[in-house]
């Protein structure tokens, strides 16, 4: 029977492992000028609805692609490449998340350069993906009106490892007595300070505020690049 330390240290190598491909993949995300979005959430809170909008919306005017985890068949795959954009899906068997090396391997033949963003859904799971980095500059974690609003306190790690919170679905709010004050209280209890937008992939409330957010993002972090760009390579004053 392995020993508890011999678990750790198991499991501290593979995330050591995992961190070194994240780096290096946002290193070549960054130099193709290509931005990364991550979408975590549980089973059944909308992610692929909301990702199938966001494609076909954002296509219309940028360069866009996904790649898609799941533990078996390709069913979101297919459904998302209605948005005609490129589409991947990866088949993880057993194992519950993305890793830095199905997204490495996923990307084999693709040409990053042409993009503008890459969108990376995560299995359906709210505890093992908060310790994967996949390379992405966005990570975005999704919560349904429909789970309750005590969901970030269930799975407050998470939480801490996204950036911006998404409540789905909101347009079944007053049908299931959602409480959104009380859903942004439980989000800032675990995270003070984080961004949450209300969505609903159906009505499409608030996904055009969605899509602004994602492109000022976007602008905000090649502007970032580009003037580190600009002080890598200005000539020293003599």
């Amino acid at each position: 029977m392995n020993s508890p330390t011999r678990i750790i240290e198991v499991r501290q190598n593979v995330l050591k492992k995992n961190d070194v491909i994240a780096r290096a993949l946002r290193q070549r995300f960054h130099e193709a000028g290509v931005f990364v979005v991550s979408l975590v959430s549980s089973p059944g809170a909308g992610k692929t609805a909301l990702l199938e909008k966001t494609l076909t919306l954002l296509g219309q005017r940028s360069r866009v692609a996904a790649l898609v985890g799941d533990l078996a068949t390709e069913n979101d795959a297919e459904r998302l490449a209605r948005s005609q954009v490129p589409v991947k899906q990866i088949v993880t068997g057993t194992v519950c998340h993305l890793e830095a090396a199905m997204v490495q391997n996923a990307l084999e033949g693709w040409t990053l350069d042409g993009l503008d963003f890459l969108f990376i859904e995560n299995v359906g799971n709210l505890v093992c993906p908060s310790s994967y980095d996949l390379g992405e500059d966005l990570r975005l974690v999704l919560m349904s009106v429909t789970e309750g609003e005590d969901k970030p306190l269930k799975y407050p790690t998470i939480f801490n490892s996204a950036d911006v919170t998404l409540i789905t679905k909101i347009d079944l709010a007053e049908a299931v007595e959602f409480n959104a004050e009380a859903a942004k209280h439980s989000v800032q209890a675990v995270r003070p300070g984080m961004t949450v937008l209300n969505v609903s992939a159906k009505s499409g409330v608030g996904v055009k505020e969605f899509l602004g957010f994602l492109r000022s993002r976007r602008d905000h972090a090649r502007a970032i690049a580009a003037s580190q760009a600009a002080d890598t390579f200005a000539t020293p004053e003599k």
